[in-house]
């Protein structure tokens, strides 16, 4: 059995019922563990098709180098691969992503954890996001990072991250945009999208800068654990001084009171259901 007949098989046995599902609230697919066979082992992320075989082909190019980047950056990972497989006539994206403890997914993990040990998770994230963009600020081109609670572990207290998809290097702003709404799980967000193109695009921004992704991190863990929310900040304020500098002065103000979501987005999320669950 070749690997895309392996991925064929258990994409069939997953539309059958025999799978472990991880999550159903992904904003571009719902990933899946194969309950048996070759992929018992992996998670499967499934993509729609993309109708120009360049573009796909492009894609493919990207998301490998994106993997590359990431590494390069120090940035700890599951074993990953893309691959372009034909289902029912369609040739459709698929990551096939070595398999994370659920046990061990950040979100949940700071969900019940004291408040020690969440300082300590953030602080195993903040270092992985810290040394990513030290890295990049030597490298040419447009390069991003999305490093969210919800796209951690922790494995024996090092800060794993597993969301490659989009591949977020070698796509110009508009490009990335159109993306958003052409990989949407949602058929809704895929009909509404284009008449908010401009709120779509803008999504994508807090990616490409490394103050607002700690940012970002730090107002995570606020609407997370809203009564540690001071402990978060303070830590955040802390960290982007010693491990962030070159970015400390556009990240401090954002750390002075608990970071909200924009309006637009916390609208796309209630009007999609994306409420907060890990996207493995």
């Amino acid at each position: 059995m070749t690997d895309h007949d392996a991925i064929r098989a258990a994409i069939r046995a997953h539309q059958s019922g025999d799978a472990q599902p991880i999550s159903r609230l992904g904003y571009f697919c719902a990933p899946f563990r194969p309950g048996t066979g070759p992929l018992s082992d992996r998670v499967i992320k499934l993509y729609r098709g993309m109708p120009d075989a360049g573009q796909l082909d492009r894609l493919a190019q990207m998301h490998d180098a994106y993997v590359q980047a990431l590494r390069a950056g120090g940035v700890p990972m599951p074993e990953t691969a893309f691959h372009r497989v034909e289902i029912d006539g369609v040739t459709r994206p698929v990551i096939v992503q070595e398999a994370l403890d659920p046990a061990d997914l950040m979100r949940p993990r700071m969900q019940r954890g004291t408040g020690a040990q969440t300082l300590e998770m953030m602080e195993a994230a903040g270092q992985v996001i810290a040394r990513f963009w030290t890295w990049a600020a030597g490298q040419e081109g447009r390069i991003g990072f999305h490093p969210s609670i919800r796209n951690f572990a922790i494995v024996d207290g090092r800060a794993v991250f597993f969301d490659t998809f989009p591949p977020l290097i070698g796509y110009s702003r508009d490009e990335m945009g159109r993306m958003l709404l052409l990989f949407s799980d949602k058929r809704l967000m895929r009909l509404v999208g284009p008449l908010m193109q401009a709120r779509v695009t803008g999504i994508q921004d807090e990616w490409y800068s490394p103050p607002e992704t700690l940012v970002g991190l730090v107002g995570s863990a606020c609407r997370l654990r809203p009564e540690d929310a001071g402990a978060y900040l303070e830590w955040g304020r802390d960290f982007v001084a010693r491990e962030m500098a070159p970015w400390a002065a556009e990240a401090l103000p954002g750390l002075q009171a608990p970071p909200r979501l924009p309006g637009y987005w916390t609208g796309f999320r209630k009007l999609l259901g994306l409420q907060g669950e890990p996207n493995v």
